[in-house]
């Protein structure tokens, strides 16, 4: 059965065996997988198995887990991430058959989540049978109506009050980040006390909250101040942020950029792409020096190079010291004189 994230509550009393959470937003996907989780220890689950499809990957392991009994606890929730939704031959074949053997278990969820699950997936014979058997929760990124409902939710969530340019407002900084849309919310919430934000109140609140924000380093980054950048990613790592939010930080400017850079390969203006992003006046000029200093290449290379990094920052194998040392790399990308790290 599939669903979506709003209407999760409604099933989380009986649970089949075969759990799975899917999409594209991480904030979402996570409060649904620990929703599960806590829906799985209500119902008796006493203990958890995490498990994460890497090459290679034992699906006769599997298997096994879900058909033996714990030596430590009656029931029991496994976990088992998909990074590529792409099991291969074996795990498909795998994958088919707990589907129908686990269809009748009353003491193991089987709880399978990771990225967006697109066409070639869901047409397929093991997603079809872990469909059918099980919960499938489309944890998509909200758009349009959708997320300003969700940001209006969550700022009731926080006991925020914002008007409505304010809310307005608020939408269109995070759009495409949940997961820093909220972190901002709980901050702000603090800050205000309590007091009701309009937009002027809320940018205000926004650039006080830190002295050195991620919007100030994407600013100062635009604004092509290298060695100011790089100061403001040295405090952001002294205070704790999380790397994950500087790279999305970088990550949207560079998007906006490449696009105004395919606009105007096709023949349209940059004020015409740059009004069409909603890009605030008093902040055009940043974007226009900035693509007059790296070029359409210079930006696509940066973006690949974000890429790279974003996925360093999903995966498990990297130290956060290697981490701030990309950003710090992916920053210097913004000077058109840049050289990569170790080049003479």
């Amino acid at each position: 059965m599939r669903i979506f994230p709003s209407q999760l509550g409604q099933h989380l009393d009986r649970l089949p065996p075969i759990l799975m959470v899917f999409g594209d937003d991480v904030l979402i996907r996570e409060e649904c997988r620990d929703a599960l989780r806590q829906a799985c220890y209500r119902a008796g689950a006493q203990e958890r198995l995490s498990l994460v499809q890497e090459s290679p990957f034992n699906w006769d392991e599997l298997r096994q887990e879900c058909q033996s009994l714990s030596l430590f606890a009656s029931s029991r929730i496994i976990e088992l991430e998909l990074p590529t939704l792409k099991p291969g031959t074996d795990g498909a074949a795998a994958l088919a058959e707990l589907a129908e053997e686990l269809s009748g278990q009353q003491d193991l969820w089987l709880l399978l989540h990771g990225p967006k699950a697109a066409k070639e997936q869901t047409n397929s014979k093991w997603f079809k049978a872990l469909d059918k058997h099980g919960l499938y929760v489309q944890a998509l990124t909200p758009e349009g109506p959708h997320y300003q409902r969700w940001i209006a939710d969550r700022a009731r969530r926080h006991q925020l009050a914002l008007d409505r340019d304010a809310q307005s407002y608020l939408a269109s900084l995070f759009e495409g980040n949940l997961l820093a849309a909220d972190q901002a919310m709980a901050q702000l919430a603090l800050i205000a006390g309590g007091q009701r934000l309009n937009q002027a109140a809320l940018a205000e609140h926004l650039q006080d909250q830190s002295r050195y924000s991620v919007f100030e380093l994407a600013d100062t980054l635009l604004a092509g101040n290298l060695d100011g950048a790089l100061k403001i990613l040295a405090q952001l790592r002294q205070e704790g942020t999380a790397p994950t939010l500087v790279s999305w930080a970088i990550n949207r400017e560079l998007t906006l950029l490449l696009g105004f850079c395919a606009g105007q390969a096709e023949g349209r203006s940059l004020p015409e792409l740059m009004k069409a992003a909603r890009v605030w006046e008093k902040r055009q000029r940043l974007y226009q020096n900035c693509l007059g200093r790296l070029g359409a290449e210079r930006v696509a290379t940066a973006m690949a190079a974000a890429g790279k990094l974003e996925a360093m920052l999903k995966g498990e194998h990297q130290d956060e010291p290697s981490q701030w040392l990309t950003l710090a790399d992916l920053c210097a990308r913004f000077d058109p004189n840049y050289l990569p790290m170790g080049a003479a």
